[in-house]
């Protein structure tokens, strides 16, 4: 089987199942597994699959959650950028959420340099790194620990919400759809994410430009309830002008960390 013609297969094999390991992928089209990590990049360049930890899904899943370790790789210097901005928005005094995820982790580094501001979060590697620096008192939530994203989830995550009231959260999304609002992959985080949304008087929605015209299995958020987004340079203006619309400010972030509305 000729290269070319391999991939197509590839392409569709992963498309009908909608995602499939590099171990079943060599057995399926009988080559080595150097011979698929090839091809899966190359069909990922191309935007025909997207590569996952072991293998590659359907590019449009809506179930598809890379690894936290996956994402925090991702767009990097643009979620740096954007904390740059987020950090800029809170007071000497204020009690702000931050919600786990790959893009409000730098916002953590950001914070360190503050003082008189309590944090309350659902993820214990943020809590971590800010173990050592008094001038912050640190709340973590409580929950059910998801390996894939390192949030604390579930019933009591909210139970534990539902007694606190914040002046900002700082949100992450998987995706961000005019017409179906901010999604994520899993239910059980969705409903989390909706009660830090609830608990707060402001909500600051920080997200890269490849979350734009996404959308993932669960909605957790409408647009009227952001009240900033937070994004890089390369986000779409017709997005952006449209989120203004709904009430939302938005600022777009250069890497070099030049910033306009």
């Amino acid at each position: 089987m000729f290269e070319q013609e391999r991939q197509q297969k590839i392409t569709s094999y992963v498309e009908n199942q909608g995602r499939a390991s590099v171990h079943e992928l060599c057995q399926q089209f009988e080559v080595s597994e150097s011979t698929i990590r090839r091809d899966l990049k190359v069909l990922e360049e191309k935007e025909l699959l997207q590569r996952a930890h072991g293998g590659a899904i359907a590019k449009d899943s809506v179930n598809f959650e890379p690894t936290f370790s996956e994402k925090a790789i991702r767009s990097l210097n643009e979620k740096t950028a954007i904390a740059r901005k987020a950090v800029q928005l809170i007071k000497k005094g204020d009690t702000v959420l931050i919600d786990s995820g790959t893009t409000t982790r730098p916002l953590i580094e950001e914070i360190k340099k503050l003082s008189e501001l309590t944090v309350v979060t659902n993820s214990v590697l943020f809590a971590n790194e800010l173990e050592t620096y008094p001038q912050i008192e640190v709340i973590l939530l409580g929950g059910k620990l998801r390996t894939e994203t390192l949030a604390l989830v579930g019933p009591l995550t909210e139970l534990c919400l539902s007694q606190l009231h914040v002046d900002k959260a700082f949100i992450a999304t998987n995706g961000i759809d005019l017409k179906l609002g901010l999604t994520t992959p899993n239910l059980t985080e969705a409903a989390t994410k909706r009660k830090m949304i609830e608990q707060s008087n402001q909500v600051i929605l920080m997200c890269d430009n490849s979350k734009f015209n996404r959308h993932s299995f669960a909605k957790f958020g409408d647009l009227e309830q952001i009240n900033y987004c937070i994004t890089d340079d390369l986000a779409p203006d017709d997005i952006l002008q449209s989120l203004e619309r709904f009430g939302v400010e938005t600022f777009k972030v250069s890497i070099g960390g030049d910033e306009h509305e």
